[in-house]
């Protein structure tokens, strides 16, 4: 007859007593999903820790220096009517980036040899750069000038989609920054959605930076506080930066599929290092008390991984689920949101739930190096007095805490029905970066350059008949409405399909007095005129149109996301 021998764990499934004679309960069960994955990653340890570091570096490198980031085209930011108005003019050539150099002087006129010069000397430098066409200039009657004379564009395109001119609009700006140099008596500064999208971007850039620099160190110094050590501090701070730096990366391989807006390495970097720390400081934590409380250390690390490991697993598959809801939305960007940060919620819970418990059963006890002066002491492990007084009253009084509870939420929501909706305008951007100064000289001296509602008119022919003729009567009723400004242009297609009608308007784009002319250009002036004419279609683009309807989008969208 054979004996079997069963080895036990060491750490008994009955109570044990601590070092301090108190007694601890048995470790919760360890059979869950983030328990088998602590247990494997506490025994193939560098297995977990070296191949995270690989895949990290190799996903970051990729992603910031082998690929680029494909972002969202101009003419997907749009919704509704607008984005119809802007496809039409995609498909007839009538869309390409089109950049502005402003001459200005209180002093000189176009008429004066000095102006001319330097309005010369724009034209000629952006002339002979790659990339740059249909240049011109106001000296040979192309170009606009001011009707005091003192201000003139200089006009040109560069090739490409937005995506592309983004990239190819340097060269322009530098050869426009060495006339300013050559002719420090004019103003002469570079406009458009090339230039306005660099800058934008830069300040954003600029911003996120500043934002980096400053959230690591506080949030450093907040685990510091929490944990006593400088080992249990940087870890969860670790765990945080790695699993931002491969969602970065992750974003730009996975852009080449799904396009990403602009913004979303700050919503990588904001939610990756929150979710991170967050679930990271949580684990740890956890561990941490069991390990005072008595227990081994592979006894302490499973039983953080059954109970805070479950919690950072479903806590993971809630936000995630929570940020699939945008994919609802229809909207190009928060499809692009809710991607990236699915991405880097994911890859956070797996840091969690793996590198966290190896990094642990890697250095025991060595997690409690670097102790801090008069904050480095361990607290005995204990439940707190002042969380446990509220949940025992919550749990003998559980219908008043709802309704406490439950109020105090509704009265906090209350303001959210005030929240409107809108796409960002100028105004929302800082006045103090230079493009936007420079916007706001162009719209002041030439409205055409500034806010605008487009009204774009789809024909077999809107050169001629009936669609020209209401054509002019659209322009007519703009003009005598207060409304809109005067100024406005109409420009046709080569194949004399499409008209592109240019209206400049009050306001800036999103604010009531842009909304108010919206309204009266698609309720009473388009119905009134081109509308009438059979065979025709007329839809309305422009930052009013582009908000408004991006706006109706989303609120028809929200009890879905909901």
């Amino acid at each position: 007859m054979k004996t079997r021998i069963i080895q036990r764990d060491p750490e008994p499934d009955g109570p044990h007593t601590s070092g301090n004679g108190a007694a601890t309960p048995p470790p919760p069960p360890a059979h869950n999903l983030a328990a088998r994955m602590a247990r494997w990653s506490g025994r193939h340890r560098r297995k977990a820790i070296f191949g995270w570091l690989a895949f990290v570096l190799v996903t970051f490198y990729v992603g910031t220096n082998v690929v680029v980031q494909k972002d969202i085209s101009d003419v997907d930011q749009f919704s509704g009517e607008s984005r119809d108005a802007e496809q039409a003019l995609e498909d007839a050539g009538m869309r390409p980036t089109e950049e502005v150099v402003f001459v200005q002087s209180d002093e000189l006129t176009v008429e004066d040899p000095e102006f001319q010069a330097a309005v010369e000397d724009v034209t000629g430098r952006v002339s002979q750069i790659r990339y740059v066409e249909n240049v011109e200039s106001p000296l040979t009657g192309d170009g606009e000038v001011s009707a005091d004379g003192h201000a003139a564009l200089v006009q040109f395109e560069i090739a490409g989609d937005s995506t592309e001119t983004k990239d190819r609009v340097a060269p322009t700006l530098d050869a426009v920054a060495a006339v300013q140099a050559d002719h420090p008596d004019l103003a002469i500064e570079q406009f458009g959605g090339a230039s306005a999208d660099e800058a934008i971007d830069k300040v954003i850039q600029d911003d996120l930076g500043k934002a980096g620099m400053l959230s690591i160190p506080i949030t450093l110094i907040i685990l510091l506080i929490t944990f006593g050590t400088l080992v249990a501090a940087g870890l969860p701070l670790l765990i945080g930066l790695t699993s931002v730096m491969a969602a970065l990366g992750m974003v730009s391989i996975t852009s080449q599929l799904v396009p990403a807006d602009s913004n979303l390495p700050a919503v990588v970097l904001l939610i990756g290092l929150a979710v991170g720390v967050d679930y990271s400081l949580f684990y740890l934590r956890r561990e941490r008390e069991e390990r005072a409380a008595g227990r081994s250390e592979r006894a302490s690390l499973e039983a953080a991984a059954a109970t805070s490991g479950r919690a950072v697993l479903i806590s993971g598959v809630t936000v995630i689920v929570a940020m699939a809801g945008m994919f609802i939305s229809g909207d190009k960007s928060f499809i692009s949101f809710a991607w990236g940060t699915i991405l880097v919620v994911a890859i956070a819970v797996f840091a969690s739930l793996t590198i966290l418990p190896a990094m642990l059963s890697w250095l025991g006890d060595r997690v409690e190096k670097g102790r801090v002066p008069l904050i480095g002491r361990r607290r005995p492990a204990g439940e707190s007095r002042f969380w446990t007084a509220l949940t025992g009253r919550v749990m003998r009084r559980p219908a008043l805490a709802i309704l406490l509870a439950g109020g105090l939420l509704v009265a906090l929501a209350i303001p959210a029905l005030q929240l409107k909706s809108v796409t960002s305008g100028v105004d929302d951007f800082p006045q103090d970066v230079p493009v936007i100064q420079t916007y706001n000289a162009v719209k002041e001296v030439f409205p055409t350059e500034g806010v605008t509602a487009t009204a774009v008119v789809e024909a077999d022919d809107v050169r001629s008949g009936p669609a020209a003729s209401a054509i002019a009567d659209l322009v007519a009723e703009a003009e005598r409405s207060d409304a809109f400004r005067s100024g406005t242009e109409v420009i046709y297609s080569e194949d004399g399909t499409v008209a592109q009608i240019n209206i400049p308007t009050r306001g800036n784009g999103t604010d009531d007095a842009s909304v108010a002319a919206l309204d009266e250009l698609r309720d009473e002036i388009i119905p009134a005129t081109v509308g009438g004419v059979e065979g025709t279609t007329v839809n309305v683009t422009g930052d009013a149109a582009n908000s408004e309807d991006f706006a109706n989008n989303l609120n028809s969208r929200l009890p879905l996301i909901f």
